[in-house]
């Protein structure tokens, strides 16, 4: 006779959505998705495995991939690795100490902090002024999906020079916490890679004479940028305060 009362899907669901980690019905792809673009080295979910009823899936990111590990509803309690623990509650205290983890092709990963699936998302909104059809007769079949990164932006920005206080075109790129910059949007290697956890600041400037400038306040030097239009100004200050923010939070 089992020790355990039997449960339902619907019980074991409620019980892991008290953990903020557990991602219900997020797929692997988007899983490596999002702790590919937002996560960090450690950075791991809890998500549910195709696999079946009380089959689950722990997504890690480890460097620049993500590994998928098996855990497993038994009973009460949870299977993962050669561990099984009696409760959800020893299950979370497990990853609480940051533990060690081997997988099958060598890669040591040690999990240092869940990835939340509430997460703060950049507010940049408009007003609607023109909506009608391009195209007639065609339907949801036609329509392809496309998922971007949460909190990513690319284009091109006027940056002006280090020590010949010029200026030139350069297509940027926004993801993670990164900032990198490039000759071009066909160039592979970026001149420069700006870190915004160094950042100290993102604001308008009005101290150069241009229009539609801002500035990425750094230590060792201050970053100005010029977009086209106001409104392309406003949504990369937007954005990039948005980054720091979620720096400050931890996040």
């Amino acid at each position: 006779m089992s020790f355990y009362r039997s449960e339902s899907a619907e019980d074991t669901r409620d019980e892991l959505e008290t953990l903020g980690w557990y991602h219900y019905d997020l797929s692997r792809h988007a899983a490596e998705a999002l702790l590919l673009s937002n996560g960090n080295d450690g950075s791991y979910l809890l998500r549910n495995s195709n696999e079946g009823q009380g089959c689950f899936a722990l997504s890690v990111r480890a460097k620049d991939s993500v590994k998928h590990f098996h855990v497993t509803r038994k009973d009460h309690g949870y299977v993962f690795g050669f561990n099984e623990f009696r409760t959800l509650h020893d299950f979370v205290n497990h990853f609480a100490n940051q533990p060690l983890l081997g997988s099958d092709t060598g890669t040591l990963i040690v999990l240092k902090c869940p990835y939340p699936w509430r997460v703060e998302e950049p507010s940049i909104y408009e007003s609607v002024r023109v909506h009608t059809a391009i195209q007639t007769g065609r339907t949801e079949n036609d329509l392809v999906a496309n998922a971007p990164s949460l909190g990513t932006k690319e284009g091109y920005l006027v940056k002006q020079g280090a020590f010949v206080k010029n200026w030139k075109q350069r297509w940027f790129t926004l993801n993670r916490y990164e900032l990198k910059y490039f000759k071009d949007n066909t160039t592979e290697e970026p001149i420069r890679t700006l870190d915004l956890r160094a950042c100290s600041a993102v604001q308008f400037d009005y101290s150069q004479d241009r229009v539609n400038c801002f500035c990425l306040v750094f230590p060792e030097r201050t970053f100005y940028l010029c977009t086209k239009t106001g409104v392309e100004a406003d949504e990369w200050i937007k954005i990039l305060r948005w980054k720091l923010s979620q720096i400050r939070k931890g996040r």
